[in-house]
Parts: structure tokens; C-alpha cells; sequence
């Protein structure tokens, strides 16, 4: 079991076996993210991520129920890795009920549908697809490397392949410049991509990436706290996916809350409008974090 560098998971993975069947990520362009920028890109050699699962296995084959394989974008391997990754992952952990990753939109679209279709079936059942924004605009300045419509699209061939989605949303990523254009053009994603999880993070600002160099420069201002709690009611108020879990327990948050869209939805808008108001204490800054 052999890591290099960080290691960067959804919250709902931290009883998973991790797997950095990939290092760094592909793509690595987006303005505000600091997680790889101290790594090069590869797909780590094949025989090397099968001995950490089966070391994986003899140490701890009784208790693992969860996979993640990171880095950031693992999807972009060739199938002849995962079907061996996922086949051997099933043999290592009997309890294994659940493989994830992160994925990129582009990475969902560059597999056939049969590709997917043969993943969900060998045990990929969850992809996270973090668009940050559906704002055109916002995807482009913070240079996404997709579209809206290749998210949606991505969203469509995933559900059809048998595999749900757990989309992630990043509030303040269209500055304040943005900020309204961004949260109603999240809330149509959402509603286009209609996931079984939803997830809010906010931004943070890190030295070093581009985004710290615009805000420098006064080409960026993140919103004040208010707004970026604005931000969040209005993508709870507007979006409409059919049934999806929805999480702002990411420790960049000032507000954790969760519950399920459209159920609780009045329920939630409560809650932020109470945080607005100043009638429930806020996540202070100490304790935010990536």
C-alpha cells in the first residue's frame, strides 16, 4: 500500500480503502485547485496496483466494504487496468460492495457505452463529477475543461450505464462578478444532470494557483459570506433533481447541513435563511479547511 504525495477523497469515502491507481490529474488546469500541482500525471503501473490490493486484502479483506481509486481523474485508464483493478478488488475484499472515483466529464465521454456499461457491472457503481458551475461563463474562466452540455451528457451516459453520480458544486467560483449567473446556472445542472448525491464546497483561495494571482491583481473577489450563503439558497431553491442526498459537510463550509432535494427542501432554505438572519452560529474560519 504505497502512496505518493497527498491523498484528496470525498467525505463520504473516508471509510474506504484508498487506491492511487493514478497519480496527480490529467487535466490540472483549473484555476483554483492546488491539489496536484506538485504532481506530473501518470497511471501508475498495473502490477504495482494489484499488489497493493491484494497487500490491501491480507491486512484488511475482512473489513473493507469501499474502494475509492484516486488521484483525480482515475476513470482515464485504459479498461484492460480496471477490469483487472475491479476484478481483483472483488477478490481481495469479500464485504466489497462499492467501487468510486473521481471523474471528468471528458473522461466519462471518452469510454463507450458498453465500457460503462462493463464498469457499473464490475463493480465502478459511483462516479464523482465535480462541474463546480453551471454557469458557461464561470466554467470557462476557471477553465473546467467541460461544458454544461458535455455534463449533461456525461451525467446521461453514466445513469444509463447503470452507475449513480455524486455531482459537486463549488459556491463562489464566479466571484462576485458572477455570483448570480453562477448559482442559478448550478442549479439547472444539477437539474439537468439529476444525480443521487449533491454536494456543496466553497472556495478557498489558494497561494500560489492562478486564482490567488487574479485576486491579487484584483481580477477576482470571492463573495463575502453572506453571498456565498446566497449563493447556496439559491441553488437548494432552484434545483430540481428527482430524489438526491445533498451534503454541505465539507469542511470549507461555513454551514453544514444536508437532507434530500426536493424533500427537504423547505426544511434546508430554513436553515440558511436563519444563518443569514444571524440566528444560528456559523463554521468560524479557524475551522474551515480543504
Amino acid at each position: 500500500m504505497r502512496y505518493e504525495g497527498k491523498l484528496f477523497r470525498p467525505p463520504s469515502e473516508a471509510d474506504a480503502y484508498i487506491l492511487q491507481a493514478t497519480i496527480g490529474c490529467s487535466h490540472n488546469l483549473c484555476l483554483y485547485c492546488a491539489m496536484y500541482r506538485d504532481k506530473t500525471f501518470r497511471v501508475r503501473p498495473l502490477e504495482d496496483n494489484l499488489a497493493d490490493l491484494r497487500e490491501a486484502g491480507r491486512r484488511l479483506g475482512g473489513r473493507v466494504e469501499k474502494v475509492f481509486v484516486a488521484d483525480g481523474d482515475a476513470l482515464i485508464m485504459e479498461m484492460d487496468d480496471w477490469r483487472a483493478i475491479l476484478s481483483v478488488a472483488r477478490e481481495a475484499f469479500p464485504r466489497l460492495r462499492r467501487v468510486s472515483c473521481y471523474a471528468m466529464a471528458r473522461n466519462v465521454l471518452g469510454k463507450s457505452d458498453a465500457e460503462l456499461a462493463e464498469l457499473a457491472e464490475l463493480g465502478l457503481t459511483l462516479l464523482y463529477l465535480g462541474p463546480e458551475s453551471g454557469d458557461p461563463e464561470t466554467l470557462r474562466r476557471i477553465v473546467k475543461g467541460g461544458t454544461f452540455e458535455e455534463h449533461v451528457e456525461a451525467a446521461e451516459r453514466a445513469h444509463a450505464a447503470g452507475m449513480a453520480l455524486s455531482v459537486i458544486a463549488l459556491l463562489g467560483a464566479g466571484g462576485t462578478a458572477r455570483s448570480e449567473a453562477h448559482a442559478e446556472g448550478t442549479a439547472r445542472l444539477v437539474t439537468a444532470m439529476d444525480p443521487e448525491f449533491f454536494s456543496a464546497l466553497t472556495l478557498t483561495v489558494i497561494p500560489g494557483t492562478p486564482m490567488a494571482r487574479m485576486q491579487e491583481k484584483g481580477l477576482f473577489e470571492l463573495p463575502d459570506m453572506a453571498g456565498l450563503l446566497r449563493e447556496l439558497r439559491c441553488v437548494v431553491a432552484e434545483a430540481r433533481p428527482t430524489d438526491a442526498l445533498f451534503r454541505t459537510n465539507h469542511a470549507s463550509n461555513y454551514l453544514p447541513i444536508g437532507g434530500r432535494l426536493p424533500r427537504d427542501r423547505g426544511a434546508i432554505l430554513e436553515v440558511i435563511d436563519a444563518a443569514l438572519e444571524g440566528r444560528i452560529p456559523l463554521r468560524p474560519e479557524w475551522a474551515r479547511g480543504l
